[in-house]
């Protein structure tokens, strides 16, 4: 198995719930695992009729199971687009993150949990040589269908660390491009765009989560041109 370095001793829980990959590791796909709790999120992953599964696990005392090896194609990203990705499972990590999530009371994420996902995903980061941008949310690569992590992930504690793309918060300048214009570029960033609404709730989420109401204004523009940039620069 891939044995990943400097972590905690892992839990491994096995899951029959994979296949083989079609190609490399270029992406990192965060969840939340949307059930009552850690036991019943494990018990579906591990369950060969769900057909469902992650790599890893992290549970809000920070423990983390591996479920599946990182050299196997797990089934956690379900039908999803990023970059032009369209088999995001084959071409990325998958890692749940134990919360109830919207459907049974979404709540923020322990800080043991945190503490625990950060070297992991710092990690698998190194291993892999992957880039910020392609360290994401499942709402991200499936924005019509999910909503998770959420916007209660701290994504900042991340993006100190540069494990993922900062929220742009300096120099911001509104480039009043049309919706049209505006979609265009969130494509290029790596939406998946099909779906405006869902597209830019999925950004804002990500990106400006205190206001989530997938209308495109001047600081959703004004923040994904910083993306575009080369270095940008915030929290």
């Amino acid at each position: 198995m891939t044995e990943p370095c400097n972590l905690p001793d892992l839990i491994d829980v096995p899951s029959p719930n994979f296949d083989e990959r079609k190609s490399p590791v270029t992406m990192l796909v965060l969840h939340y695992t949307g059930m009552v709790d850690a036991d019943s999120a494990i018990a579906r992953l591990a369950d060969p009729e769900a057909k469902v599964s992650a790599h890893y696990v992290v549970d809000e005392d920070g423990r983390i199971f591996r479920m599946v090896d990182e050299d196997k194609r797990a089934w956690h990203a379900g039908r999803s687009w990023w970059r032009g990705i369209e088999d995001v499972n084959s071409a990325s990590i998958g890692i749940e993150i134990v919360n109830p999530g919207h459907e049974f009371g979404y709540r923020p994420f322990a800080e043991a949990q945190i503490d625990a996902l950060i070297p992991l995903v710092a990690d698998i980061s190194q291993r892999h040589g992957l880039t910020r941008g392609n360290i994401v949310g499942h709402s991200d690569v499936a924005p019509v269908r999910k909503q998770d992590p959420g916007e209660f992930f701290p994504w900042h504690r991340l993006a100190r660390l540069r494990l993922a793309l900062p929220r742009p918060t300096k120099n911001l300048l509104d480039p009043y491009w049309s919706d049209g214009s505006f979609l265009l570029a969130l494509e290029r960033f790596g939406y998946d765009v099909s779906d405006r609404e869902a597209a830019v709730r999925a950004f804002q989420r990500r990106f400006r989560p205190e206001m989530i109401d997938g209308i495109i204004d001047g600081e959703c523009r004004a923040i994904l041109l910083a993306l575009l940039l080369p270095r940008p620069q915030g929290d």
